[in-house]
Formats: C-alpha cells, structure tokens, sequence
C-alpha cells in the first residue's frame, strides 16, 4: 500500500472515530463480495455472528487489513501497534490449539459460499461428510453458507463433530445451524494454520479466490514436505480440468514442479472414492492411493503405460507384505485417537 492510501486509509479510520464521538453511527463500508444479508437470502438457517461483525457494524478496516498496511511514520499508540497486535495473534492461536487439541481426526471441506441448497454440488458435500463422519472422522469447515454449511449438515446429522472456523471480514456473516464447535479468527493466516494442522485431508469442492488458496498452501506445503501423507482431494471433474491442463500444459512442461509434487492429488466426482483415498492415506497406505493421483496420470501418459508412483520422500511407506490386493472399505472407522504431527 502506498503513503497515499495509507494516509487516506487513516483518515477514514479518524472519521469513523469522530462520528462515533459525536453519537453518530459511521457509513458501512462497501462489501467487496456478497453480504451476509443476500447470503441470508438464500441461506437462512445462518446465525449472525456478533463477534466477527463489529468492525462491519461500525465502518471501521478489519484486523488483516490494519495488520497488512505500510507502518505509519510516526510511532502509532501501543495498542494499534504491530507490537501489540503480535499478542492479539498469539492468543487466535492459543484459542485455537485449545479448542481443537482433542478433536482427534479430521478432514477439513472447502468450496463455495455461493451455493445453494439445490446445487448438486451441495448435496454431494453433506454426503461427503456424512461418510466421513460414519467414518470417525471430524468434519472442518469455514463455518459460512453454501458448501461450508452442507459439510457442517452432513456431519451433524451423521452424529459426527462439525466444526467451523469463521473469519472476521469487512462486511457482516453469519455462522451456519449446523456448527458444533464455533472458533473466530481475525487473521486469515492463523486459521489457516488450524486447517491445515488438525486435518489428514482436504476435500476441495468447485469454489472461487478463497478455494483456490487453501489449494494452493496445501499443495505448497506439501511440496516442500512440511506435511506427509495428506491427501489433496478435488471435486468435480469438469470444474477442474481447465486448471488441471494448465499445470500439466505450463507448469509441469516448463518444469516449474515435478509430477511427484502432486502424487496426492486426486480429481474425482465420485464420494465413495474420495473417502476410500482418505482412509487409505489415514492408514498410512497413501502408496496405494497415489496409483490413482493426477501424478500417476501423468506418469502413464508419458510412458504411454500405467505404473504405480513411488516418491522419494518416503510418503507412505508401509510393509511390502500389506501390498497385496488389499482393498480398502470406507466402513472401516477412523481411529480418533491417532495423534499425527502435522
């Protein structure tokens, strides 16, 4: 941000203190997206969310947005300082951590807030996770409508643990009906964080610029191995072989990424599959799931004859004598218990 915007970024922060002072409530600011209220519209068994709303309520910039601007040039007071604002994200994370330190097994569900209950696309996330909470499996989301609801409905109507991570934003939301454990995070990264740390997978479904990059730190983390075994599941065929065909087409044959870098990355429409490959990765047998990744694909069209991936990072290195044509069933639970340093 430039000196320009910061300064006038400032002084609509001082106007909307000034009308405050005067008894007089400050302008909303304009939403970027859609607000809750046409979410709402479509949506409504979402919950306002009374924390998350007050900078929307009173026109003053979110905690990211004051965190990511150019410092001033004269000392801020202490408590609008990056010193200060330091603590405020040690304690997200400590909520966090708290909170979620015993939920044990989880798959974290990504994709649209735009979607309606009608969607096709919202019918097969609350299956989704539903199979998976009949699993053992915990159920993450962002907490919001559309996709986020239907995987928090699945896993509640399915007797499982759903969970919902919201996100302060600079117009009002809501949390969905349909959420058991309710966190709020001013700072996208730090919730991030949880995501990624308390999850064995992400399910991906068709979605927009927030989608794309809970995608995209996955698929990065992956790569540079902080995270092992962590399957990466897309669906929607149709909805991703545009994005697809570019990392092959330009990526890949320009040699920015190798095809072990996406050995854990699955396209599929089918639920059943998408369960099988979190099961088989949750029981440390991700050797048999990556037969079926998009590197595997690739592998076979470049030889022009199918073969299993091996990656040199020792994902799922299992016994040789479990190889055999052993099949994996989504009815054999998720053991909640299984503690892995993500």
């Amino acid at each position: 941000m430039s000196s320009d915007e910061n300064n006038a970024a400032g002084q609509e922060e001082s106007k909307a203190a000034e009308r405050l002072a005067a008894g007089k409530k400050p302008q909303a600011r304009e939403p970027q997206t859609e607000t809750a209220a046409e979410l709402q519209a479509r949506s409504a068994r979402l919950r306002p969310n009374v924390t998350l709303n007050r900078a929307a309520r009173i026109g003053a910039p979110t905690e990211d947005e004051q965190l990511l601007r150019r410092p001033p040039t004269r000392p801020p007071d202490f408590t609008r300082s990056d010193t200060w604002r330091v603590l405020r994200i040690m304690g997200e994370f400590v909520n966090g951590f708290d909170t979620l330190a015993s939920l044990g097994a989880a798959v974290t569900i990504f994709g649209s807030a735009r979607v309606t209950e009608e969607d096709p696309q919202y019918q097969k996330a609350a299956q989704l996770a539903r199979q998976l909470a009949e699993a053992g499996f915990a159920i993450i989301t962002g907490g919001g409508p559309g996709i986020m609801e239907a995987a928090n409905r699945g896993a509640k109507e399915a007797g499982g643990v759903s969970v919902g991570c919201n996100i302060e934003l600079p117009f009002e939301q809501g949390t969905n009906a349909y959420v058991d454990i309710a966190i709020n995070f001013r700072y996208f990264f730090v919730r991030k964080t949880m995501f990624m740390k308390y999850s064995e997978a992400f399910v991906i479904f068709p979605g927009g610029f927030g989608t794309m990059d809970e995608l995209f730190e996955a698929l990065t983390l992956i790569q540079t191995g902080k995270v092992r075994n962590f399957p990466v599941i897309l669906i929607g065929t149709d909805y991703w072989k545009g994005l697809l065909d570019w990392i092959k087409g330009r990526m890949l044959a320009e040699g920015k990424i190798s095809p072990e870098d996406i050995n854990l990355l699955f396209v599929t429409d089918s639920v059943d599959e998408a369960c099988e490959r979190i099961l088989q990765c949750y029981q440390d047998r991700c050797w048999q799931a990556e037969a079926s990744s998009e590197a595997a694909k690739i592998h076979a069209e470049l030889l022009d004859e199918p073969g299993e991936l091996r990656p040199p990072n020792g994902n799922g290195r299992v016994a040789a004598a479990r190889e055999n044509g052993e099949r994996m069933s989504i009815r054999n639970p998720a053991d909640p218990r299984k503690a892995d340093a993500q």
